[in-house]
Formats: structure tokens, sequence, C-alpha cells
């Protein structure tokens, strides 16, 4: 999956030859204040992290904190993890928060032996090993009462030995199977502005991401692509929100509702699991259920999302002439 395909940037420069420019804002690049890449050494004092960019160090302050599938410290961060860094507003030298290893299973359970489940995260990519461990079982259960195969499952946790190891549930699920979802009839008058819930997920599943570009992408899966649009077509369901049908390369605007941070980003895929989902984010109190966009795990925080909460409250704006 590339981030911006040839064809997104055609469609945009298109649009506003023939619309105006304030039709199509331009996709807003990452910024300073998030970084990923791989752990080279931490200290007590210090990260140092290998990037696409190369070698970086950040520095800890009392109030740093640390997360490891729970709250953790700085002697939990070992070389060779995975970790996204989320910088103080005073410089990009001092980390805020940091995440290792953070990982997330969204998607249909196609297989269950005990505490090992198998998930399908839809519209071809491979499935997910995950292992629901004794001490997150609780957890688990009270938001997923069914972990059998044709429920859906979404959880945060961390990669170790090639699975995920779920930690956190993001939402509540119903006792039933997908295929039991009460239908949903397509809904006609879609405005430009939706609200709903942003999630996020992983472009790169934690690898090479000092290699990779795509972990430092600003940019979003989204649960309604238009089959003509999409090569490799989307394998949606009629979401829960009424979402307009877009295209990969159209923008989107969104605005964090809990923080009121703001970003342009690219449709760069399909992200079909969302739309199988007809949840609500408990977090800063929002009423709108559904989901309208899945961000990379790095736009996510540099929009004002924590990873292990999954999910933030949004409201979507479409561009003008990408309909």
């Amino acid at each position: 999956m590339s981030v911006m395909t040839g064809r997104g940037r055609d469609r945009r420069r298109f649009t506003a030859a023939v619309l105006g420019p304030d039709t199509v804002p331009e996709p807003l690049a990452l910024g300073d204040r998030v970084a990923r890449g791989v752990v080279v050494d931490a200290t007590s004092y210090m990260l140092c992290l290998a990037t696409t960019r190369g070698e970086e160090r950040f520095l800890f302050e009392r109030v740093t904190t640390f997360w490891r599938g729970d709250e953790a410290g700085p002697a939990d961060l070992s070389p060779g993890d995975d970790a996204v860094v989320v910088c103080s507003h005073d410089g990009r030298l001092v980390a805020e928060r940091v995440w290792a290893q953070a990982a997330r299973a969204t998607g249909v359970i196609v297989a269950c032996d005990g505490d090992e489940l198998e998930i399908d995260p839809g519209h071809g990519r491979p499935r997910v090993p995950v292992v629901i461990p004794y001490r997150a079982s609780g957890r688990i259960g009270v938001r997923h009462p069914r972990t059998e195969p044709g429920h859906v499952f979404d959880a945060v946790g961390v990669w170790r030995d090639g699975a995920i190891r779920v930690t956190r549930p993001v939402t509540t699920q119903p006792p039933y199977p997908l295929q039991a979802t009460p239908h949903r009839p397509p809904t006609r008058g879609y405005t430009d502005t939706v609200g709903g819930i942003a999630t996020w997920y992983d472009p790169v599943l934690g690898r090479s991401t000092h290699l990779d570009p795509r972990a430092l992408a600003n940019a979003a899966a989204y649960p309604a692509i238009d089959p003509v649009g999409h090569h490799d077509g989307c394998d949606r369901r009629t979401p829960c929100t009424p979402l307009p049908l877009l295209s990969t390369g159209a923008t989107l605007r969104l605005r964090n509702d809990c923080t009121r941070d703001t970003t342009v980003v690219p449709v760069v895929d399909c992200a079909a699991a969302d739309s199988w989902f007809c949840d609500m984010c408990p977090t800063c109190g929002g009423q709108s259920a559904g989901r309208i966009a899945s961000l990379t795990m790095t736009a996510f925080v540099a929009l004002g999302g924590r990873l292990e909460d999954g999910c933030f409250n949004a409201t979507m704006t479409v561009a003008q002439g990408e309909r």
C-alpha cells in the first residue's frame, strides 16, 4: 500500500483546476512532534531511536509517561522495540509519552483455541494471531462477551513472538455474530460534515519502522471507498454512519472533538473492518456511533489520540468536489 498514489495527486490537481484550490485542501505534513522508529538504546533519562530521518534522541522528564501494554517506565524499553514518541509542545527534544511495541487487532474472529484467536482484518490483509493473557481476560470479556468465530473483535496490546498480546478492548461489542447484525439500509442525503469515531491502524504492522516511510504517514483508510476509484475493491458493509463514497486520493479534514486539534489527510486505503462495527467511543463523553476514518498510527497520535484508547470522537469534513 503506497502512502499516496500518483492517481490521488492527479485527482486533487484536476479537481482544484476545475473547482478552485480552496475545494481540495492539501494534505498536511505529520509535523515534528511525533517520531517513530526502532529503539537503539534507552536509559533512565534518554531514548535513542533509529528512524527514517536517521538516529534521533529524546530526553525524559519527570512528567514523561510510558506504555508497553500497560503503564510502564524507561526500564521497560528494549533495543529492537518499535516505539512511537510524541514530544512536548515546548520542543522536539523532550518526550511527552512513549509507546513501545503497540499493536491492534481489529476484525472478525475466524478461529479460537482457548486464549488464542485468529482475526481477519478484511480487505485481503493477513490474518492476525492474538493471545488474550489471563490478567487481561476479565477486561476483554466485559467489552467482548463472545470471543467466538464470527464475532467482531477490537483490542490493543503489544507485539510479542509474532502475535498480539491484547491488554485493552477498545469499545463494547454486541453478543451476536457479524452476520446477525441488523440490516442497515443505505442512507441518502449525505452531508459534507459527519460526526463519529476515528480509530487507528498500523500500515507496517510494527516492522522495519526505521526504514519504511509508511510508518510516519499522515494518512487515513476509509470505510466507504468507491469501488470505481479503488482498483482492489473494498469488502465493506453498509456503515453504521452515513458516509459519502470516496476514492483513494480524496482528502479529509478531521477534528479531534476531545482536543480540538485538526488536520487534513489523504485517503490511502480501504478500512473495510470499520464498516463492520457500530460502536461508540467512551472518550470525552461522545455520543456519535459509527466509525468514519482509520488514521495511521502516527497520524492518530499527532491529532491528540492515545494509542491505548484506540479511538476518539471526531468530526470529518469532506472537501467539496471530492464526492
